[in-house]
């Protein structure tokens, strides 16, 4: 049986790492671009007329993000501290 100190101890590393993981892509990128609507643009070129008519006119609703220079180091930081607190988790007795 799984006990759930275990469990709390999978999570926050987990966590941990994911904040580490995006802290140094954030310190790699100048910006990122989210773009919306990607996912449902082929069904709405089929109900448009098809995939071979004129696209209709699009809005621009993409958003750009430009980390701060402080960012990408804090997540790095609580991503660490997230990781200490997992390895210090009390393990349970056997």
């Amino acid at each position: 049986m799984i006990k759930p100190a275990t469990l709390w101890r999978a999570f926050f590393c987990a966590v941990g790492i994911v904040l580490i993981i995006v802290g140094i892509e954030c310190l790699l990128i100048d910006s990122a671009v989210l773009v919306a609507g990607v996912v449902d643009e082929p069904i709405r070129a089929q109900n448009n007329g098809g995939l071979f008519s004129a696209p209709p006119p699009r809005t621009n609703n993409n958003r750009v993000f430009k980390p701060t220079e402080w960012f990408p180091w804090s997540l790095i930081a609580c991503g660490a501290i997230v990781m200490l607190y997992a390895v210090s988790l009390r393990r349970p007795a056997a």
